[in-house]
Parts: C-alpha cells; sequence; structure tokens
C-alpha cells in the first residue's frame, strides 16, 4: 500500500474560485485518518433518503460526560469521563474498560444538520437530517403555448 505524504494541490488552486475550503477539509480529513484515532468506534447509517444516524459506543459514560456540538460545518463530539474512586478495600487487578477522554469530529455535508441526540444502552445516537432550501430544488416551468 502506498502513503501519501505530502499534498501539491497547487493545479487546483489555480482553476478554481472559492472552494480554497473544500481542499483545506480534504486534506485535514487525510490527516486524521493518518492518526488512525479508532476511539471510539462508530457506525454511520443512512435511515432515509434525507435522514442518517451517527452511531458511538460511550459504555460507562454517563450524563454531563459526553457532548455533542457543531461549528464550522463539523459535527463534534467529546467525552470526559469522571474517575469514581473504587469503594474502600477494592483495587483493579485489571482494568480493561476504558476511561480515556475522547474528541470525534466528522465533516457534515451541505444543507445537513443535526436533529437530536440521545444515548441507549450505551449507544450515543446523533441524527441528522437534510433540508434543501426550497430555493435550490429542481421546479419545473409550466409552458404557455400562444397561437
Amino acid at each position: 500500500m502506498t502513503k501519501i505524504t505530502a499534498f501539491d494541490l497547487t493545479p487546483f488552486y489555480r482553476n478554481s474560485i472559492g472552494i480554497d475550503r473544500l481542499f483545506d477539509r480534504i486534506t485535514s480529513q487525510i490527516d486524521h485518518s493518518a492518526n488512525n484515532n479508532n476511539y471510539p468506534p462508530y457506525n454511520i447509517v443512512e435511515t432515509g433518503e434525507n435522514t442518517f444516524e451517527l452511531q458511538l459506543a460511550v459504555a460507562g459514560f454517563t450524563q454531563g460526560e459526553i457532548d455533542v456540538s457543531t461549528r464550522d460545518g463539523d459535527v463534534v463530539i467529546t467525552g470526559d469521563k469522571h474517575n469514581d474512586p473504587l469503594s474502600a478495600g477494592h483495587v483493579y487487578k485489571h482494568q480493561g474498560i476504558s476511561n480515556r477522554k475522547f474528541m470525534r469530529s466528522w465533516t457534515m455535508g451541505e444543507y445537513v444538520e443535526v436533529s437530536g441526540a440521545i444515548v441507549k444502552d450505551g449507544i450515543l445516537t446523533v441524527c441528522f437530517e437534510r433540508k434543501i432550501p426550497e430555493a435550490i430544488k429542481p421546479k419545473s416551468i409550466a409552458i404557455t403555448y400562444t397561437n
């Protein structure tokens, strides 16, 4: 497998106007993938023609330890687990359940908005909906025929 280590997007910048942000997003997504941060695991599910769900495994996180926000066209999910001390006389012999902080972000498409979020059975489900404005939807124009 070939690994790309540097990008020269100059030819694309020469032939485009006003889409610099698109190229910045592409390169930042590749940089994020290179970091190989796979915690916590997630699914992206298309639930309808214009609806989607992001399902994130957050078992062990309680209310107030997870934040879902949007900024600059991204949805950002952070988790900060508060470590509760063990009861007196209890000591971990093995601790395999992760208590680490996380921050994951995904770029939302045009006209996509977060419509809600819920945690059930250790899975955070963030719902998205693509709301295309009426002004840009295809329209059929009536044709008037005259003699």
